[in-house]
């Protein structure tokens, strides 16, 4: 395998089984065990052939099986048919950065940009747009369709091509002159909504708008060196990316109202970090080596808790033991703080992983349901709630569950959990792994109003998932977070009194 880079036993055993049998386990719930038994027993070898053996009963007298799992089964599908198609954020910002990094070189660009969905940060994207500048349209064209990634050609014209790259994921280049750039961006950015409330703004103002000009009633075109420049032609604040989703921004604007949006900056510490106590591939001081080598002046360490057998969940004794390397480390480290946590399961009826004379002994406690995600809605709600009023809870984790592309949010009422986040002083994590972007951006509005605060958090199990933050922040900035929203924005100090003051709401 080192040598050729292949195994041939792998390739034999493979070769045994149909391809589309492995499409089986990305449905929720099946596993390589059920898989092989409707292999063996219904000769099932594609998801359609499962959809048809569920919709005719057979799975229900199947051992293993029966009616709720055939109609889980079902719900899984649906889910995958729904989302076919669509990559999260980090997949899709990881191909569409080498693409525009080799159209920077293109002798005959003068500006390029990313547009769409994936400019204005949404979670999950279906295709990447790009836009660019040029007096040789056909120029770029040419050298955007050959491009080394490029593995199919969709479509191709003057001033504008659709390619699949690598990674299967559409791309869609525009091409206009220099002076049509930044009205073109604003268009092509989106969202739909925004340009359609944009152009009706405009209107008003006796000026037509579209992706190639904002042009006075007798056609003469109104010079905007950017999208700046454009947003105060109409007499609004520019309104960042992020924003432009059409909840509010532009009235806002036009009050020139709109908030400082935190940056990645103003984050001085990040907590939700799992060393090789529970499941993260290295240990505390690498990941505090690291952290601080990022900028940062703190970290917050939470492994796993006991429940979590399957992710080597601590159990007392080893609590107590990473407490002494945490404090023996904070010794060695200056100008450096690591805060001492522990993310807690939920379990089913409310309770937490450890008696409070654990929990006292840490810094922070972050909360997460990881089991047993099917309750029904008033279940799962008093679950959460009941955890929430234990006094040592500083972070509810992930709050919705979701993982996106796989898993839908458990039932929950949300309202209610906000209400008690609010009541209890609790702080709201947005985890910034893009699998999860969770608290949803959506959810964050309603929170920010009942004055709740946030934390970005990378929920990182090795160094290279200390990146994810970036995504975190873009969540936290679609939804209008400054740094006062944040309170992983407070310095060390800062930090270490609000977490003693906190501890026992």
């Amino acid at each position: 395998m080192v040598t050729t880079g292949e195994l041939q036993y792998y390739r034999e055993l493979k070769a045994e089984l149909p391809p589309g049998i492995f499409d089986l386990l990305k449905i929720p719930g099946l596993g390589p065990k059920k898989v092989r038994v409707l292999y063996d027993a219904l000769g099932i070898e594609s998801i359609g052939e499962l959809e048809y053996a569920c919709k005719e009963n057979r799975l229900i007298n199947l051992p293993g099986f029966g009616k709720k799992t055939q109609d889980n089964i079902l719900k899984g599908i649906a889910h995958i048919r729904s989302h076919e198609g669509l990559f999260l954020i980090h997949e899709a910002e990881s191909m569409a950065l080498p693409l525009l990094k080799d159209l920077q070189h293109c002798p005959d660009i003068k500006e390029v940009s990313v547009a769409g969905s994936l400019r204005r940060r949404k979670e999950v994207i279906k295709d990447i747009d790009l836009l660019a500048s040029s007096i040789q349209e056909k120029k770029v064209m040419d050298y955007f369709v050959s491009l080394p990634q490029v593995t199919d050609i969709i479509g191709k014209g003057a001033t504008k091509a659709s390619i699949r790259i690598r990674g299967g994921i559409a791309v869609d280049m525009r091409v206009v002159s220099p002076e049509q750039y930044p009205y073109a961006l604003h268009h092509f950015t989106g969202s739909k909504e925004h340009n359609t409330k944009m152009r009706h703004i405009a209107k008003s103002m006796g000026f037509k708008m579209n992706e190639y000009g904002l042009f006075q009633e007798d056609g003469k075109l109104i010079s905007c060196k950017d999208e700046e420049e454009l947003f105060n032609r109409l007499g609004m604040a520019y309104i960042p990316p992020e924003l432009r989703e059409d909840m509010g921004e532009i009235e806002t604007a036009l009050e020139n109202r709109l908030p400082n949006l935190v940056e990645a900056e103003d984050l001085k510490g990040l907590f939700h970090f799992h060393s090789r106590y529970s499941d993260g591939s290295n240990s505390i001081r690498e990941l505090a080596e690291e952290v601080r080598r990022e900028g940062y002046s703190y970290m917050g360490i939470s492994d796993h808790s006991r429940s979590a057998y399957y992710a080597g969940g601590l159990k007392e004794e080893d609590i107590l033991r990473q407490i002494e390397e945490v404090d023996a480390l904070n010794h060695i480290f200056s100008n450096f703080y690591i805060f001492k946590g522990i993310e807690s399961d939920i379990l089913p009826d409310g309770s937490l992983d450890y008696e409070d004379v654990i929990l006292k002994l840490l810094d922070f406690v972050i909360i997460s349901v990881h089991s047993q995600f099917r309750m029904d809605r008033e279940s799962m709600t008093a679950r959460i709630i009941k955890a929430m009023d234990n006094p040592y809870v500083t972070i509810l984790g992930h709050p919705t569950g979701r993982l996106l592309l796989s898993r839908d949010e458990y039932e929950a009422d949300m309202e209610q959990i906000l209400e008690k986040a609010a009541e209890k002083g609790i702080i709201l994590e947005i985890n910034a792994n893009p699998h999860r972007l969770d608290l949803d951006w959506r959810w964050i509005k309603k929170a920010r109003e009942m004055d709740i605060r946030f934390m970005i958090n990378p929920d990182a199990h090795n160094l290279s998932q200390i990146a994810y933050t970036s995504f975190g922040i873009a969540m936290a900035r679609k939804d209008w977070c400054t740094r006062e929203d944040i309170v992983n924005c407070m310095d060390a100090d800062s930090m270490a009194e609000f977490l003693k003051n906190n501890l026992h709401n």
